[in-house]
């Protein structure tokens, strides 16, 4: 077939094929940070940071991204946005280091789990796209199983809920800024290189440092931790760009349900009565809301 009757490729099918890519490796992340559970994740995170700027930024020289990157500087509120998103997606990955490295990676999927719907909810109200009933439905019975699991536990169940909003938003701000993948990235985790690369600095000199420690395998997943930390992500943004909001965080069932299985049957955690009933009601509310995109995507001929 000649160069001129090929089909142009569709962008909303690209974007399915980069959103597929990118939560079928977060949801492998466990079998990763695990193996770095001897570090603090205060440090693993500073890492996760400090190499993911060194990776992205050669890659805007090597791809030549400079004029992109120079012109996100004189946009106030695009730069602003790209700060706003690297706040965020740092205290996510803080939190998810955390909750794996202590054992808690199935409270990390049914956060997960929550965040299509939460994405789609923000996509509903702050970027206008379709709400219909089943929609809201979905957000009732997955608010049922919260309220069960709340109760059950007499808290908050904050790592599961700290992790879907953390990452809503930041997936919000990329979307409502049209972050360019790569740039946005860059400058993202820029915001915060100072911070975390003065804080390793200051640990390694007091002695504390992981880097180089704790043996050549730690240490070059250490510093590997930028590349599996941005690919991923570069891979979510490009997705983003053309998916809306709401089909983009509804990918999402395929990192948590990865990340459970694992949770269960790689490193032996238990699925307690109100967690089951909890991820039961997630579960429900998103199926429901998988049928109904599909109606309303065939009722509008798409």
């Amino acid at each position: 077939m000649s160069q001129g009757n090929r089909k142009p490729v569709n962008e909303e099918v690209l974007g399915l094929v980069y959103g597929l890519a990118a939560y079928g490796l977060w949801g492998l992340f466990p079998l990763y940070w695990k193996r770095l559970d001897m570090v603090p994740a205060i440090q693993i995170l500073a890492h996760r940071i400090v190499w993911a700027f060194f990776f992205t930024l050669a890659l805007c020289f090597i791809l030549g991204r400079k004029k992109e990157l120079a012109a996100l500087f004189h946009s106030p509120a695009r730069l602003a946005a790209a700060f706003g998103a690297g706040l965020l997606i740092s205290v996510n990955w803080g939190i998810y280091i955390w909750a794996v490295n202590e054992s808690h990676i199935i409270g990390t999927s049914l956060g997960y789990y929550l965040n299509p719907l939460l994405s789609a909810a923000m996509g509903a109200f702050v970027l206008h796209e379709k709400l219909d009933k089943g929609m809201i439905f979905a957000y009732l019975v997955a608010g049922l199983g919260i309220v069960v699991l709340t109760v059950s536990y007499g808290k908050l169940p904050w790592v599961a809920l700290s992790l879907a909003l953390s990452f809503s938003f930041y997936g919000l701000i990329k979307k409502a800024a049209a972050l360019d993948a790569l740039t946005g990235l860059t400058v993202e985790t820029g915001a915060v290189f100072p911070f975390a690369l003065t804080f390793l600095l200051f640990q390694q000199k007091a002695g504390n440092g992981a880097f180089g420690t704790i043996g050549v395998t730690g240490t070059v997943m250490l510093f590997l931790a930028g590349l599996v930390t941005a690919i991923p992500l570069l891979l979510y943004a490009s997705g983003l760009k053309r998916l809306a909001l709401s089909k983009m965080g509804f990918l999402q069932y395929i990192s948590p349900t990865t990340q459970l299985l694992l949770g269960v049957f790689v490193f032996g955690e238990v699925v307690d009565l109100p967690q089951g009933i909890a991820f039961g009601c997630v579960v429900a509310a998103l199926f429901v809301f998988g049928i109904t995109r599909r109606r309303s995507n065939t009722d509008s001929g798409q």
